[in-house]
Parts: structure tokens; sequence; C-alpha cells
């Protein structure tokens, strides 16, 4: 079956009695071009060892196969999970997980991959994300998803920006971001309501030497902090931040310092 075909993914489905689940965010990805970025913006050395969340029907799965990578697969959803693996003709390099990420990344499962490239389910992408990039250690080097438009704004937006958040904030701490490709609706069937794009992450190293103690108040200290964005800063954390600034005018850097100096404090 051509993946990128849409009337041939459409006949699949009906004639496999499957109905796309939008609670799971099956949106499956229908454009050979948006494929091809999304795989190219990788930059992938000969045989990467990939970790993709949401294979689906295995559009994406199946593309980094034929270049040669060794690929696990998390796929939530138990019919495509179980068809997976025979559709693309059972290769050795190919791995599937039927379960929730999110509890496969609880268990480690999701450690030690040098590249995490997915077509991001809509509903839980944005944890899934913040999961993987916040773990302590065995991240990926390099990260490329493809989510909603106003989720990679928010993962890219730097100091002042308006949609600057927490997604964005605990992201950068390890990772450079940036978005390299907006992929339109109609690339995506069955059709979403918003567009999305194509994220491109790094790992900078920057931080490698920055104290576990000194994480945690990093993210107690920005998760209230966004909780109260409207606020001030020194409204939010009254006796203990002196400041006028609001929670996304200040850059990473500024979050650490803050940390480093009130680890211990109760924040």
């Amino acid at each position: 079956m051509n993946l990128t075909s849409p009337s041939q993914v459409k006949d699949w489905c009906i004639s496999n009695g499957f109905h796309p689940n939008r609670t799971l965010g099956q949106n499956f990805l229908i454009d050979r071009n948006a494929l091809e970025a999304i795989v190219d913006a990788a930059e992938l050395q000969e045989s990467s060892n990939i970790l993709e969340v949401g294979p689906g029907l295995g559009v994406l799965t199946e593309e980094m196969l034929k270049r040669g990578h060794k690929v696990t697969a998390i796929e939530k959803d138990k019919i495509l999970s179980a068809r997976l693996a025979e559709a693309l003709g059972n290769p050795e390099n190919l791995t599937v997980h039927a379960g929730d990420a999110l509890d496969f990344i609880k268990e480690g499962v999701c450690d030690g991959f040098d590249t995490f490239i997915s077509n991001l389910p809509y509903q839980a992408g944005t944890r899934i994300l913040l999961d993987i990039v916040t773990r302590k250690e065995a991240k990926p080097e390099t990260i490329v998803v493809l989510v909603q438009t106003e989720v990679a704004e928010r993962l890219a937006a730097g100091p002042g920006n308006k949609v600057r958040g927490l997604a964005g904030v605990w992201t950068q701490l390890d990772y450079d971001v940036k978005i390299v490709r907006v992929v339109k609706a109609s690339c995506f069937w069955p059709r979403p309501q918003v567009g999305s794009s194509v994220v491109f992450m790094k790992r900078h190293h920057k931080n490698d030497e920055v104290a576990d103690d000194v994480r945690e108040t990093f993210k107690a200290l920005t998760k209230r902090a966004f909780e109260h964005r409207r606020k001030q800063l020194g409204s939010t954390f009254k006796n203990i931040i002196e400041s006028t600034a609001r929670p996304e005018e200040l850059s990473n850097e500024d979050w650490l310092n803050l940390a480093t100096a009130l680890v211990g404090v109760d924040i």
C-alpha cells in the first residue's frame, strides 16, 4: 500500500473497518514532500537508532527503514500496533511496542536513542515530548517532530515572545529549537482543523553540568511562574524575588541563575 496515497489509505481503513480516533489524535500524513522533509530535517547519520511514537499506518516508519535505520515504534492503538510490522514486511530493524508512550517513557524503554522522529498525536504530543526532553539522562541528540503549529511556535519562542511558555523554557534548557517547515492541514487524513509544523531540536550540551537540585528548582520555579504568567514575578514570588518582569521575558539563563540562587528555598 502506498501510505502517501489518500485513496489507498482510505480504502484500507474502510476495508478493515478502521475509523481514525480523534481522541488518540490519529491524523495520518499523506504527503510525500512533507514526509521526506521530516526525515531529511534530522540529518541522519548512517544506521541511526530511532525512536518513533505514534507511527499509525507506518508512513514515517517505512521511510526511515528504507534509508537503513533501526526504528523502535510505540503505538497505543491495538489495531495499528498489531498490523505495523507485518504490513512493512517484518523487517529485522523494526521493533514495535504496543501501549502508551507515557508509560514506556517512565519505564525507561525510550532511553538511549540517538534520534527521536515522530508525527506526534495532537492530544498527548506535548506531554510526550516534554517527558522525553526533561529526563535526566539518555536523551536523544536529535529530535524532529511534527506538531500543531501553535505548539511549534511555543516550543521555539524566545524571551519576550508573547507565546513563550513552559514547554519552550523546559525544552530549550537542553535543546536548540527551530521550526523548519509548515505543513498544511490538507497533508493529513482525516484533515485536522489546524495546520502543523516540523520542529527540529538539537542538544546544545551547554547545561550538562547543571546540578540535579538546580534542575528541580528550575522546573518548580518556572512551573509556578507560568501558572501566573500575567503577573509580575515579584507578585507571584512575594518576599522571594524582586522583579517587575513577567515570565515570558526571562531567558533560560535568567531562570537558571534564579534557580541556582533559590535551591532549598520553599517556592
